[in-house]
């Protein structure tokens, strides 16, 4: 299972695979980190010194962070793509077929100007989400994208 968690500033990425449950972003953030607690990260709860330093001692790399940059990502399902606002101007998308009970990305790009930020990761994250909430199998095309999927897996 894959996931993103988001406060005004921070972007957390989590891939429940690769957590071996070490508790070291428990003990660092222990109100943020409360796998007792559904959602088990919740942001907002400690100060982001305290969170990004507790995701940095994740010995499996399972959790990931990086600044928000006050980019907004959303899903547009209906559309098979996610896409990417920096208030109301488009910056970003993921677009992706359903086909043959597979999603596959196809196509990721950020405007020049938001490249180096981490948005096309986050707009790949949302799209595996998608998929895993749907029950789905995810692949892509894109070469972006498959580089992603392949940090995912291993």
């Amino acid at each position: 299972m894959h996931r993103t968690y988001e406060n005004e500033d921070l972007v957390v990425f989590w891939n429940s695979e690769k957590c071996r449950h070490a508790k070291e972003c428990v003990h660092g953030s222990p109100d943020t980190f409360n796998p007792a607690k559904k959602p088990w990260i919740q942001l907002g709860r400690a100060e982001n010194k305290e969170v990004w330093q507790a995701i940095s001692k994740c010995p499996s790399s399972a959790l990931s962070c990086i600044y928000r940059h006050g980019i907004t990502v959303t899903m547009d399902a209906e559309n098979c793509r996610c896409l990417a606002f920096d208030g109301d101007q488009q910056i970003g998308e993921c677009e992706y077929d359903k086909a043959g009970g597979d999603f596959c990305i196809y196509h990721t790009a950020v405007r020049e100007e938001y490249k180096g930020k981490g948005i096309a990761r986050r707009l790949v994250y949302k799209v595996i989400e998608q998929a895993e909430r749907e029950c789905m199998n995810i692949t892509a095309t894109c070469s972006y994208a498959k580089k992603v999927l392949q940090e995912v897996i291993q």
